[in-house]
């Protein structure tokens, strides 16, 4: 049997599904890019909304930008844009029936139906999660990057635009004209201060196409920051058969998901236009920015920490790798070298969100892999481990746990592992990485040639790591990453406890 919403009564009763009358929805929001992390989360918390009675004017209106996105389209449409989440506990699983999206616009390549959909009056939310590199930031500035083929193409055709920033514009421009209101327009994508972010893409792309318009942009729209959190694994062929035979209902495209999810939203929208979020369990906090960078530095650190030296210790989950003892140890060894640069939201105890932490990547349901966590390294690192690396040094404290993450990067991405097999490295600077690393001989040379790269290590930062990641790396390459560990974490601890 299809998913499609005649056919939810038929549903086993113990599977959740819409607590509402979907016919009585209508779009408020339009959300770009419809990847699992948006139907795990947003989509989710809308949901849960709309089941308790709530705001039915704010339903998702999907969209993309490029041609691959109508797949989704297709896959959502067919099944009257309902999605099937499955929560992955420690303890079992349990399936819902998500209803909070109720249309897809047509994918087209000049964005015509995007662009009419985000100017019409009910569209009050523009909302976007197109990862890290959908922003068209210089990898070398961290800024705008006006000279890339998008971007010029989008400048020079703006009423044509391949761009999801180009048809932002193009739908604001369209919203002036007509006299209207701009929207708010709101990143949830994973990157520290997104709102700031995306407000200046955007003001830096109207600046190319009308100067007026951009003050107008400036002055009227919002672009509030978000933090969202919620571990969403990749979904496999396995997770499509194993979901179809637990509900009895055929999702092309269903989401796997842990229990936690935390969305803390900054309260700025125009006209104060938004869902009730909070009655759904957002936080609607005047600044995101503690909230954010615990989550940065303590979840998304860790994470890709463990995502490299689990990879090159053979483990392809991150429950596998904190299973073994020695990593266990590592990484609460890590938090401990990490807290002391995060300045705690308020009501919020590091200590009691670092064992949370932990029981999240313990949980054996959620395979989260090792390698895909470990893509986009050159990106992730800088605001995941350096930044925090550098305030250590800043304050006087050593980071040699720190240290040997990045080391076992570096060793990642020689694209070999330890026992020789050929990684797959998935990195927007991998052609750069491959060059430097394969003229570099031993891990001195290594470490040297990587720091490097200014898009990734800011040279203060790079005299300051020298010594104790060359020091790092020697062990990684002598040892296997894991004895590495063991000898700077568990080895220091038996000493001490000897004396």
């Amino acid at each position: 049997m299809k998913l499609q919403d005649d056919r939810l009564d038929a549903l086993d009763p113990r599977i959740a599904r819409p607590a509402y009358d979907r016919a009585a929805l209508s779009h408020g929001i339009v959300h770009v890019r419809l990847g699992n992390f948006h139907r795990a989360h947003q989509a989710v918390y809308l949901d849960d909304l709309f089941a308790l009675g709530l705001d039915h004017d704010w339903a998702i209106c999907g969209a993309g930008v490029r041609a691959p996105d109508a797949k989704m389209r297709d896959a959502l449409r067919a099944q009257d844009c309902l999605s099937t989440v499955i929560e992955l506990a420690a303890d079992g699983t349990s399936p819902r029936i998500i209803g909070a999206m109720v249309d897809f616009v047509e994918v087209a390549p000049d964005n015509a139906p995007l662009i009419s959909k985000m100017a019409e009056p009910a569209t009050r939310i523009v909302s976007l999660t197109v990862t890290e590199g959908g922003y068209y930031v210089d990898a070398t500035t961290g800024t705008f990057d006006p000279t890339h083929p998008d971007i010029v193409a989008d400048g020079a055709a703006p009423e044509a635009p391949r761009t999801v920033f180009g048809a932002i514009v193009a739908a604001l421009r369209a919203r002036r004209d007509a006299g209207l209101a701009p929207f708010t327009v709101m990143s949830c994508d994973n990157l520290p201060q997104n709102g700031r972010l995306l407000r200046g893409l955007v003001l830096e792309f109207a600046a190319l196409v009308d100067p007026e318009l951009q003050h107008w942009i400036a002055e009227n729209a919002r672009f509030p920051c978000t933090m969202v959190d919620r571990i969403t694994p990749a979904t496999t062929q396995d997770d499509i058969a194993r979901i179809a035979a637990l509900t009895g209902c055929y999702d092309a495209a269903p989401v796997v998901h842990e229990p936690f999810a935390q969305w803390v939203i900054e309260d700025s929208f125009v006209a104060d236009a938004r869902p009730d979020w909070t009655a759904a369990g957002a936080e609607l906090v005047p600044d995101v920015a503690f909230h954010e960078e615990m989550k940065l530095r303590m979840l998304n650190g860790a994470h890709s920490a463990l995502a490299y030296i689990g990879y090159l210790a053979g483990y392809q989950t991150i429950s596998e790798t904190v299973a073994d003892p020695v990593f266990e140890r590592f990484v609460h060894g890590l938090w401990d070298e990490i807290m002391p640069t995060v300045k705690a939201p308020a009501g919020v105890e590091l200590s009691d969100y670092a064992t949370s932490l932990f029981a999240r990547f313990a949980n054996p349901n959620i395979r989260h892999r090792t390698w895909q966590i470990a893509m986009d390294g050159s990106q992730k690192l800088p605001q995941r481990l350096l930044g925090t690396m550098g305030d250590a040094h800043k304050s006087g404290r050593d980071t040699p746990l720190m240290c040997l993450a990045v080391a076992a990067w570096m060793f990642y991405v020689r694209v070999v592992d330890e026992a020789g097999n050929a990684i797959d490295v998935r990195d927007p600077l991998a052609g750069e990485l491959d060059a430097l690393t394969a003229a570099a001989d031993g891990p001195e040379a290594t470490v040297t040639a990587l720091l490097g790269m200014s898009a990734v290590f800011p040279e203060g930062l790079a005299r300051q790591l020298k010594a104790p990641l060359t020091a790092a790396a020697k062990e990684v390459w002598a040892f296997g990453v894991r004895a590495a560990i063991e000898r700077a974490v568990i080895a220091p601890q038996e000493a001490e406890e000897r004396t």
